[in-house]
């Protein structure tokens, strides 16, 4: 981790470097994020996961006019540094559809990460005239791809308060969210998640990293990953200051980590190597497999499975964005500019 956030200072060093006197728009976004990843229960594309992000970018800095006698680089480049919340909770209804309904109910998987991001974008525009401001061309559209690093912890919310088998939730067939274990008499009190995250879920081993054998030895993943944005957009310039963009971005990442599931449960051999504790087992077992159906403690043909090793994590962000116009100068000063 220390390394990859080492290796970024030095090239954000270089660009602010090469940005002295030039010009730079400093943008401010907020937008709609979705994790697309192991967890879903719908087909296709998961609305349901929709967060909120904000980021804040840098940009045309590369250009400097004064020598070029242009006012924009088609091929230019950004920094950015980005929040964004990524979630799931299989458990949850999706309009009328509850409990069984749901295609991934009785996995009853959930999570929640926020990732804070530091990324450098090749972005491509095109301008209609790169010698005039954007206000008065109006709109220009652009392409962008780039490399980031990224850190968050995906967490859960599984006790009502303290972590322990006594505030443990138990997911009912019928969709329901109880403080006891279903039972034909229908006993138990209907309650609902206290939106506490409380449970870091790499702590536990849920898929049996950690596990120190000579059969299964499986590295915890790390909190800090590498991406790659892509994305796509349009730019409107209202005055000689003031722009804003709409923005569409796909990130790509490296790991099936960052909801905390990717290919198989642990076993329980494996929690009992990491959790000798019997209480501690037993709460390893729930945090694993909340619902209790998802596996038997073996690894099989149908009880073993929890996600897909073959297909990364990532997500999408759509945006809308207010960028302000400033020129950097050599002593650090910053001033308005003024342009004609």
């Amino acid at each position: 981790m220390r390394k990859q956030l080492l290796i970024l200072v030095f090239i954000l060093a270089c660009f602010f470097q090469s940005a002295a006197q030039r010009v730079a728009d400093f943008g401010f976004a907020s937008g709609v994020v979705n994790y697309v990843g192991d967890l879903g229960n719908e087909r296709y594309f998961p609305i349901t996961s929709a967060s909120p992000g904000y980021q804040l970018t840098i940009r045309n800095f590369i250009n400097d006019p004064s020598k070029t006698g242009k006012m924009y680089r088609s091929l230019s480049a950004e920094l950015r540094l980005s929040w964004h919340r990524l979630q799931y909770d299989e458990t949850q209804p999706i309009g009328s559809n509850k409990g069984m309904q749901l295609r991934n109910y009785m996995r009853g998987l959930s999570f929640r990460n926020d990732l804070l991001g530091a990324s450098v974008h090749v972005t491509y525009t095109f301008y209609k005239n790169k010698y005039i401001p954007l206000y008065k061309q109006k709109v220009c559209y652009f392409l962008l791809a780039g490399i980031g690093v990224y850190h968050g912890v995906p967490e859960a919310d599984l006790f009502k308060g303290s972590p322990d088998l006594a505030s443990r939730y138990y997911f009912w067939l019928d969709g329901t969210i109880r403080d006891a274990e279903e039972n034909p008499n229908g006993t138990g009190n209907v309650i609902k998640k206290d939106g506490v995250y409380e449970t870091n879920l790499r702590d536990w081993m849920t898929e049996g990293q950690g596990y120190n054998t000579e059969i299964h030895r499986k590295k915890p993943y790390s909190y800090t990953n590498i991406g790659f944005p892509l994305g796509l957009g349009m730019r409107y310039g209202m005055n000689k200051k003031i722009t804003f963009s709409a923005e569409f971005d796909f990130y790509y990442f490296l790991t099936d980590y960052l909801d905390d599931v990717s290919g198989r449960y642990a076993t329980y051999e494996e929690l009992k190597a990491s959790f000798p504790d019997p209480e501690k087992f037993e709460l390893a077992k729930y945090i694993s497999d909340p619902t209790g159906r998802g596996t038997n403690g073996f690894i099989g043909a149908i009880t073993s499975i929890r996600g897909n090793p073959k297909k990364n994590d990532s997500y999408t962000f759509l945006s809308v964005e207010v960028a302000y116009k400033l020129l950097l100068k050599k002593k650090g000063i910053w001033t308005n500019l003024s342009l004609k």
